[in-house]
């Protein structure tokens, strides 16, 4: 069983609601995988980082992309350096361990302290992807046919599994989870998180700069709002051109930080004018 005391306070860098921080505390002393969904750039991967950073544990990425399998997570057998071996022969070709290549989450299987495991952007993969993780995340172990090896956890890890929400995850998944939706900040949150960022930032300087910014997204016609670092960015931009803060609704200097689209661009400076 996890250790109950075990609780996230969040981190320097990273500012947690007091619901966010009470689903991880869940997710841990309940040990279940924590599903955060939410819209790009509403800190998702980043919480895992400050999880790890806040509890000591180390942290193992597996970034998920269309073509990844779960497979792909728990282990490799590299028949083509073996048959590459043979051929020129090495020595040790026989012991078949030695090509048998861990993932993601047969890494942090394996360690001996617990540490934290994060699935990001898990819609990404095919929609049997989730389903095919059910046994291992549910028992923490997996087999190696290859040589008749069970690697079983031996401290479960802290899993964080992220999605954008951009496919639909199996029911008998989302049984096993803890889950939590993390909402865009609003201007009081996003201040917090903007001073976290920033030692010396002029009251003017934000104040203009974060208007401007809930103005674009409040924008319905505009496809990819802005998001938490591109606003990070674009007040980096302001503060090292020496932009005046009354100027910044006007000119908006350094559009180009905040959106990414033409369509988008076209549709912010048509309203401006």
């Amino acid at each position: 069983m996890a250790n109950t005391e075990t609780k996230f306070t969040g981190s320097k860098t990273y500012v947690a609601s007091e619901d966010l921080l009470t689903a991880v505390d869940c997710a841990i002393a309940l040990e279940k995988p924590l599903l955060i969904k939410g819209e790009p750039g509403t800190g998702k991967t980043m919480l895992a980082e400050a999880i790890s950073e806040s509890l000591g544990m180390k942290l193992y990425i597996w970034n998920i992309k269309s073509t990844t399998k779960a497979q792909d997570g728990l282990y490799v057998y590299d028949t083509i350096q073996r048959l590459y071996d043979s051929q020129f022969g090495a020595e040790g070709v026989d012991d078949i361990a030695r090509y048998i290549k861990l993932g993601k989450l047969g890494e942090a299987f394996k360690q001996e302290e617990q540490v934290i495991l994060l699935i990001d952007e898990i819609d990404k993969a095919d929609l049997e992807f989730p389903n095919d993780l059910l046994w291992e995340l549910d028992k923490m172990e997996f087999y190696i046919h290859e040589t008749k090896e069970t690697i079983k956890a031996k401290k479960r890890p802290v899993v964080i599994i992220t999605s954008n929400a951009e496919k639909e995850l199996p029911d008998a998944f989302l049984r096993r989870c803890i889950f939590h939706y993390i909402s865009f900040p609003t201007k009081e949150e996003m201040e917090e998180i903007v001073k976290v960022h920033f030692e010396n930032l002029d009251d003017n300087l934000l104040k203009y700069a974060m208007d401007t910014f809930y103005w674009i997204r409040s924008i319905k016609e505009v496809r990819k709002k802005p998001s938490t670092s591109e606003l990070i960015d674009w007040l980096q931009a302001l503060m090292r051109g020496g932009i005046e803060p009354e100027t910044i609704k006007d000119k908006m200097p350094y559009l180009g930080i905040l959106i990414k689209k033409d369509e988008d661009l076209e549709i912010v400076k048509k309203r401006r004018v």
